[in-house]
């Protein structure tokens, strides 16, 4: 009882010093800089900043494929098994719900407060850098990834405020929720946790990072959120496979 108590403490104390507090107030107060730009950046600029950002996410989520390691059978099983799960549980439909509901409460006539909180929740949520920086973070303390992701969902998040308004703020939640999360979940399970799980998890991430940067030129509508579940399977199958 002692050992739980002294880990419960050590995983929150690891959450509050965590860069997935750094990366929530960086999205709020980013957000609030994006909003200041809103009115003054011409709707032909918005368009090819978001390309571009596009563009940029599916380079992040390219450069992530190539993970030394990666077994593709874990990969395949995890997407298969991850897809049904998250289809079953509908998890695009509960995060497009939650923005609708968001928007009817706070968007006071903003019609893309939905379509903005989706896409930076997607944005900033998924991805082979979240995965990784957590599990660095809440295992070895080591918040220099998150830091980095920080950065670049900072930039993002002007560019998507700027054009989606202020619904991309509230993805400060989920960004707090998921990375914190996995952080807390990254102390309890450390002992299975291994190299070989984590790089599966980072290259299902990258995957589903490039299906976003489609959904984001417009090439697609792949329910992103739904394959969430693919990403966390390698942590079982990698003991069997």
């Amino acid at each position: 009882m002692d050992f739980l108590y002294s880990l419960t403490k050590t995983a929150l104390g690891k959450i509050l010093l965590s860069g997935a507090v750094v990366n929530c107030a960086s999205v709020l107060l980013a957000g609030l800089l994006g909003m200041f730009f809103k009115k003054g950046i011409p709707e032909r600029v918005k368009t090819t900043l978001m390309n571009g950002m596009a563009l940029c996410v599916m380079y992040i989520g390219i450069t992530g494929l190539f993970e030394k390691g990666a077994n593709i059978i874990v990969i395949i099983i995890s997407f298969a098994l991850g897809s049904v799960l998250g289809e079953l549980a509908d998890f695009d439909g509960m995060i497009n719900r939650l923005g609708v509901k968001m928007e009817k409460t706070l968007s006071r006539g903003d019609s893309h407060f939905a379509e903005g909180f989706v896409t930076a929740t997607l944005l900033f949520c998924v991805g082979a850098m979240t995965v990784v920086g957590s599990i660095d973070s809440g295992i070895n303390g080591d918040n220099s990834t998150l830091y980095s992701k920080t950065v670049i969902d900072a930039v993002s998040t002007i560019a998507l405020t700027s054009t989606f308004g202020c619904g991309v703020m509230f993805a400060a939640i989920p960004v707090l929720l998921i990375e914190g999360g996995i952080t807390l979940l990254a102390v309890f399970v450390a002992p299975i946790l291994t190299d070989t799980a984590i790089t599966q998890m980072s290259v299902i991430g990258s995957a589903l990072i490039i299906a976003l940067s489609f959904n984001m030129l417009g090439i697609t509508k792949i329910k992103v959120m739904n394959y969430l579940p693919a990403i966390l399977l390698p942590i079982i199958l990698c003991i069997f496979i």
